[in-house]
């Protein structure tokens, strides 16, 4: 590549490296250009049920996307990050293996009495008793720490409950509002800036959803690549006050000279 502008990407996966199961063919090529110029790039995904490492093989096997586990930074792993700098670390958690051992791995106890804090995601076991142990822990004062706003997720059968779904409920239960760390939130982005250890004006943040990907970018003062092969259109960007700092059709339209 030449005359690069950024030195680091953040990418978003669903939307933008694939959509659901479908491959999107512009995506590996995107990446192993990134990869060959040694230009380190960052997959941010709001998913918190899956590890990094689960997160890489899919994307190599399934979609020839080359990624190692360092390349992938989770909501849970943001999370889990966020919720070690606090004091205490008994935690109850409700979400999935993704969730649960990112926290684990920073040193959290998994606990289901004498609660630090709740951390909450998308959980597809959730359980009337689950709910019910973590919305008394928060009005008891336990720290309510939320992996990311996403009310639904794409899958085969539609727009299913996300996280934010399944986090409402137990806000509503608590009557407290969460502390929320995955896009657009800026905790997530300060900490993935630090894994890169570059600043906001080296990194260009790419993704499919204005409300997410681009906000993310926005919120924290990082430029923006909005492609148009997932959740916003173009039409959709036409009474936004703040537009991102390129949009194009597909991956394919970033050309070197801008990269």
């Amino acid at each position: 590549m030449q005359d690069i502008k950024y030195r680091g990407y953040f990418i978003d996966l669903d939307g933008t490296m694939y959509k659901g199961t479908e491959p999107i063919k512009e995506a590996p090529y995107f990446v192993k250009k990134l990869k060959n110029s040694k230009i380190p790039y960052l997959f941010l995904t709001n998913n918190s049920t899956s590890t990094p490492e689960e997160v890489a093989d899919r994307l190599n096997k399934t979609f020839n996307i080359p990624a190692k586990a360092e390349n992938i930074y989770t909501s849970a792993l943001a999370t889990a990050d966020y919720v070690k700098a606090l004091k205490g670390n008994r935690v109850y958690v409700v979400g999935e293996d993704g969730l649960r051992q990112a926290l684990t791995d920073v040193g959290c106890e998994l606990v289901d009495e004498d609660i630090d804090h709740v951390v909450v995601g998308l959980d597809r076991h959730l359980t009337y008793d689950k709910c019910e142990v973590a919305s008394l822990a928060i009005q008891k004062g336990a720290t309510f720490v939320a992996t990311n706003k996403d009310t639904n997720i794409p899958t085969e059968r539609g727009m299913s409950p996300g996280a934010g779904s399944v986090i409402a409920m137990i806000e509503r239960a608590s009557h407290t509002k969460p502390i929320f760390v995955g896009k657009p939130e800026k905790i997530m982005m300060a900490s993935a800036l630090d894994k890169l250890n570059l600043s906001k004006k080296e990194v260009l943040m790419v993704g499919d959803n204005y409300e997410t990907d681009i906000m993310a970018g926005i919120n924290s003062q990082i430029d923006t690549l909005l492609v148009l092969t997932g959740f916003t259109k173009k039409e959709d960007l036409e009474y936004l006050e703040i537009q991102p700092t390129y949009v194009i059709n597909t991956l394919d339209e970033w050309g070197d000279d801008r990269a």
